[in-house]
């Protein structure tokens, strides 16, 4: 149950940005550039790097409506998503984006964790500086999202099952674009 009165028929993030929704618009659109927006990570991949990070955080309603995201702009291998959050290293996905997920998981703990050594496996990898700087900032912004859904107890349905329509009216039509 939520901290504050919201509509109970909505869940998570959508119940608060109806709560809120002159500070919803920003937020909206700074999901909708970053996860969606022309970049030369795929859309997949950067709501792996979205997910990922959920799932770090323990964010039940983000990991599991952003890993729906991922799998669907995957061509739906949910098998893929599954073995990324469970552990990038072993995944079967380039060794650029296990380098950007590592990335990803120190901006998680603190800015200050991230290393020189970290930013050079990336390079390294093929990861190029605004791929390096879009990872940075996704981690930065599902920090506050999470942070943000459950520092105000919105709700979470419990399986991923449960976020496949609107993951699919999200990769359809996008974070701006109303439902319907």
């Amino acid at each position: 149950m939520a901290h504050i009165r919201v509509n109970p028929d909505s869940v998570g993030i959508r119940s608060l940005f109806e709560f809120r929704p002159e500070s919803a618009a920003p937020l909206l659109q700074l999901a909708e550039t970053l996860l969606r927006s022309e970049n030369s990570l795929t859309r997949g991949e950067r709501e792996l790097i979205a997910s990922y990070v959920s799932h770090l955080n323990e964010c039940n309603f983000c990991e599991l409506s952003h890993s729906c995201f991922a799998g669907l702009e995957l061509d739906e291998n949910w098998d893929l998503v599954d073995a990324t959050l469970e552990n990038p290293e072993s995944a079967p996905i380039s060794d650029k984006l296990k380098a950007l997920l590592q990335l990803a998981s120190l901006v998680r703990i603190s800015g200050k964790a991230v290393t020189a050594k970290a930013i050079e496996r990336a390079k390294l990898a093929g990861a190029s500086e605004v791929e390096i700087h879009d990872t940075v900032l996704i981690a930065a912004a599902f920090c506050m999202f999470n942070r943000y859904v459950d520092g105000l107890g919105a709700s979470s349905p419990a399986s991923r099952g449960d976020y496949i329509q609107a993951a699919r009216e999200i990769v359809t039509r996008g974070y701006l674009r109303p439902s319907g």
